[in-house]
């Protein structure tokens, strides 16, 4: 298993694409992100989505694990 670069974008607040609101938020999802991604993670920018939402109190933590469990991130 190889780690694969992903784009992030300080300034904008971005990763793979996926806009944050603050600058709070885009580092506590980055570190999660790229933390997991040692482990095996491979993010989609429907991943980065779910997780930038159950961040920011957009879903439940409920709706997050439903997430999960119906791999909702691979799409």
């Amino acid at each position: 298993m190889s780690y694969t670069p992903i784009s992030i974008d300080r300034e904008a607040l971005t990763i793979m694409g996926v806009p944050f609101p603050s600058l709070e938020a885009w580092e506590s999802a980055a570190a999660a992100i790229g933390s997991n991604m040692f482990e095996g993670y491979e993010p989609t920018r429907r991943g980065i989505e779910i997780i930038r939402d159950y961040t920011t109190g957009k879903i439940s933590f409920d709706a997050f694990i439903r997430a999960a469990v119906d791999k909702a991130y691979a799409n």
